[in-house]
């Protein structure tokens, strides 16, 4: 009789046992970024303040300085690569979504696959010899078609994965209401599935404000504030690689302080990109 009870104590106990291993190890998982985040928040945080901000580097030996040309070039560069690859890989997104078969739906997804996975410098190394050679010298514009192939693979695979988790009587409606299928696209469906396809996009963004690599063979750096996207332009990734690796301990400094201004730009992103897709989720 007292079988039963034993058995029911061992399950209960056995899965109580597991439950905390799963927290301990879940807490472990968290242990290298909340060090990472606390040891570069340590070195950063002193370094900023307002001249940091909006002033550009001192040359070599001189103290002070900021970073306002690494500041302007990375918002220009993410900004020409969003507008680049976002209206591509929205519309991409929706062709694969209306054509879930088909031999081209399929060789789309492939490449996208593929391309999700070619490694950074990789792209850069091409970008190199596609934009930078033939047009006879770096720039920011190489630098933002880069960073938009980059952006592609995430922002054509959440369009895609949203408008699918769409009911397909909300185009069966408009279809019967005698809407034309480009309106029923663009009127309903993608203003329906709009806060998924935005997190889509701010995921993407997330994703190439840190990249370093593929800005190297392309934008490669200047030191001053350029706003034209024909020259060479300063971002923030680059100057961090340049800077920590130069010999001069104000240079040094000057990385430490953009290293945690990237750092936070990039996890208020990420926190807002799971914070739009969770709302998604739900309204779903």
């Amino acid at each position: 009789m007292n079988k039963p009870n034993v058995n029911i104590k061992y399950r209960l106990g056995k899965s109580r046992v597991f439950q905390g291993l799963i927290l301990v190890l879940a807490f472990v998982v968290t242990l290298p970024l909340i060090a990472i985040i606390v040891y570069i928040f340590k070195e950063g945080i002193t370094k900023i303040n307002w001249t940091f901000l909006t002033a550009i580097p001192k040359p070599v030996g001189e103290i002070g300085g900021g970073i306002a040309n690494a500041l302007v070039g990375s918002i220009i560069i993410v900004a020409v690569a969003a507008i680049i690859a976002v209206p591509l890989g929205i519309m991409c997104g929706i062709y694969l979504s209306e054509n879930k078969r088909g031999r081209l739906a399929y060789w789309s997804r492939l490449c996208v696959d593929v391309l999700q996975g070619v490694p950074s410098i990789v792209i850069g190394i091409v970008m190199y010899f596609w934009l930078v050679k033939p047009l006879g010298g770096f720039s920011a514009w190489s630098g933002s078609v880069a960073l938009a192939v980059m952006m592609l693979p995430i922002l054509i695979r959440s369009t895609e994965e949203t408008l699918k988790l769409l009911p397909d009587t909300l185009k069966e409606a408009g279809l019967a209401l005698g809407l034309p299928y480009h309106k029923v696209i663009l009127r309903i469906i993608v203003p329906c599935g709009f806060s998924g396809i935005l997190s889509g996009v701010m995921l993407s963004v997330a994703r190439i404000a840190g990249e370093t690599a593929p800005l190297l063979f392309t934008a490669f750096g200047n030191s001053y504030t350029n706003t034209n996207i024909t020259r060479p332009m300063e971002s923030l990734p680059h100057l961090i690689y340049y800077y920590a690796t130069a010999p001069d301990d104000n240079w040094h400094n000057l990385a430490w302080g953009a290293s945690l201004i990237l750092l936070f730009s990039v996890l208020l992103l990420n926190i807002i990109t799971k914070i739009t897709t969770r709302r998604w989720n739900i309204q779903l």
